[in-house]
């Protein structure tokens, strides 16, 4: 008599397939689209104080962002489809209210 086909099977997942995409520990498109507003805000004015002005609010902007994707990687995500779905979850203090 042979054993019974008890074990289990198992499948490898790999983590590129199972981790958010981030870059530089935060959201990558946050991160991409604030660089883009950095630089343009950069080259459009041309001046010392607004290239030390953009690389200030983008260091300021990427920690933001690095705090917020340490917490929930998948915040920005969570966030639109709160937005999405606001209409059809109103916030009411009871079923019965009226509105």
């Amino acid at each position: 008599m042979g054993e019974p086909h008890s074990a289990l099977q198992r499948n490898r997942i790999h983590r590129a397939l199972s981790r958010p995409n981030l870059l530089m520990g935060a959201d990558r498109e946050l991160l991409l689209v604030t660089g883009l507003v950095a630089i343009i805000l950069i080259f459009v004015v041309l001046t010392l104080y607004s290239a030390l002005f953009g690389m200030a609010i983008w260091f300021v902007i990427v920690g933001a962002l690095r705090m917020m994707a340490k917490s929930d990687p998948l915040m920005r995500h969570v966030y639109v489809r709160h937005l999405r779905y606001r209409h059809h979850y109103l916030p009411t203090s009871s079923p019965w209210r009226r509105f």
